[in-house]
């Protein structure tokens, strides 16, 4: 967990994927994609049926090793608006229980904009909350701090003559786009012409939290 300000706002990214908020002692992430496995196996391409439960079973490490009493999911959580649904008994058990045992609340996406039987939670389209607006998608127009998700951010870079794509985070001076905390999920680059005209221009970075550190990569604009 590597802490660093935002907007006045101290926060800390963790290598998972994940944001904590001390101040409230909650947990932020975005684009879970449950059941995107069982979405695809209906339309005929078969995928291991594992992804809600690995992806839970991450989300709840995390939980644990912060101790957060809040969680927010930043939007698609679901990768369409019945996948909780089609969760497995084992997954729906893990979900229940992490909202149950937290302050849980949704913020809709474009997958899951009517989630059905959300296991729990509250539901929302966006919200601010103590200086900080927490939506599915960067608003370019909107000048106030945000966190956000939606784009699945990732850092492409060439190590030891590898090249490597690690998820990252994405911010500028107002915004934070948080990468896909999924377990199948894919990716964009983090310096695509898409994800840096949503922060609204100006100087950005990749974030990759590391053990400790908390690497900084400027992003061209």
């Amino acid at each position: 967990m590597v802490r660093f300000s935002f907007c006045g706002v101290e926060l800390a990214a963790l290598p998972a994927g994940a944001l904590y908020w001390p101040a409230r002692n909650a947990l932020l992430v975005a684009d879970l994609h449950l059941e995107k496995a069982s979405w695809f196996a209906a339309r005929g391409q078969m995928l291991p049926p594992y992804d809600s439960v690995a992806t839970l079973s991450a989300l709840d490490a995390v939980r644990q090793a912060t101790g957060a009493g809040e969680i927010w999911c930043l939007g698609d959580s679901f990768h369409d608006r019945r996948g909780c649904e089609r969760l497995s008994p084992d997954a729906r058990a893990r979900l229940v229980a992490l909202t149950a045992a937290t302050r849980w609340t949704w913020i809709t996406g474009n997958h899951d904009a009517e989630i059905i039987d959300h296991c729990g939670g509250e539901v929302v389209d966006e919200i601010a909350v103590d200086g900080l607006v927490l939506r599915h998608e960067a608003d370019a127009r909107d000048g106030r701090p945000e966190l956000s998700g939606h784009f699945h951010p990732k850092l492409r870079l060439s190590v030891r003559g590898r090249n490597v794509a690690r998820r990252c985070f994405v911010a500028s001076g107002t915004k934070v786009i948080l990468p896909a905390f999924g377990a199948l999920t894919g990716g964009m680059d983090a310096d695509d012409p898409v994800i840096l005209r949503a922060i609204g221009g100006g100087k950005a970075h990749a974030l990759i939290p590391v053990e400790n550190r908390l690497l900084r990569f400027p992003l061209a604009a």
